[in-house]
């Protein structure tokens, strides 16, 4: 129906906006986290140097990226809460769930991308991000191994959104009305930093995976393999390298994000 092609809309632009505004002002602090992760180390990588390198790709990919995300989101959640076992209160954590993964295998067909492209011009700060898309491009094609679909990111929604949706559940239900959309960001802030903690080793083994040459080993994109080579070489530390720009960047970038979302939404609609 027309009203739902709106409501499609408008939840498209106020995740667009969301993603954009994140992306672009929490950008240095994803490039230093990138670099702790990087094989070659922190200053090698660039260290504080070109601190906005990659930003281009991150600009373009941020905004259909976020809205992709937040329309399949909405509309599973949204599906799945009509009817059905789903629809009891109980289960509204698998829901939350079921749609955050949903939500994160469309996106990702955005993200990756970008996402391999931005993070190799933040480990390489002296070339152009236009330079490392034709050079990633090309060793792609040339060795038919496609990087672009390694991201993991399915397990941090897994655990990032259930816990917003319960926390803003939980603080609605004590204060006895709505949240604000100032409430609503403080939630993201706590879910995004429990749920980046907890998932600080994937995203090791994501970035070692994407700054791989194509044809190693760890470009082969065998997570638990990479995962024990970071165990073997670097130990407890090197699986939560970055661990706390991390934290900041997605607790921040939470309270931004969701927050945002939360505040576009009750405008529009």
């Amino acid at each position: 129906t027309d009203r739902n092609m709106t409501l499609k809309s408008l939840m498209f632009c106020a995740g667009g906006c969301a993603g954009m505004s994140v992306d672009l002002t929490l950008f240095p602090l994803d490039t230093i986290k990138t670099r702790l992760q990087s094989q070659q180390g922190f200053y090698k990588a660039g260290g504080f140097r070109g601190i906005y390198a990659g930003v281009p790709s991150a600009a373009v990919g941020s905004f259909p990226n976020a809205a992709a995300f937040f329309v399949t989101y909405e509309c599973t959640k949204s599906l799945l809460s009509t009817g059905g076992a789903l629809a009891a209160p109980h289960m509204a954590p698998v829901t939350h769930m079921l749609a955050a993964s949903l939500g994160e295998i469309v996106a990702c067909l955005i993200r990756v991308p970008t996402e391999v492209v931005k993070q190799r011009a933040q480990a390489s700060p002296s070339c152009s991000t236009y330079h490392i898309l034709l050079s990633t491009l090309r060793e792609e094609v040339n060795s038919k191994q496609n990087t672009f679909f390694k991201e993991k990111s399915i397990p941090f929604s897994l655990v990032q959104f259930p816990l917003w949706e319960y926390l803003k559940t939980l603080w609605s239900w004590r204060q006895g009305h709505t949240l604000y959309s100032w409430q609503a960001a403080v939630c993201g802030a706590f879910a995004g930093a429990v749920a980046a903690f907890v998932t600080t080793p994937l995203d090791v083994a994501k970035t070692r995976i994407m700054l791989a040459k194509a044809g190693s080993t760890t470009a082969s994109g065998n997570i638990p393999l990479v995962l024990y080579d970071v165990w073997k070489s670097r130990g407890l530390k090197g699986l939560f390298a970055g661990s706390i720009p991390r934290m900041t960047f997605i607790s921040v970038g939470g309270f931004i994000f969701l927050g945002a979302y939360d505040k576009v939404r009750h405008i529009l609609l």
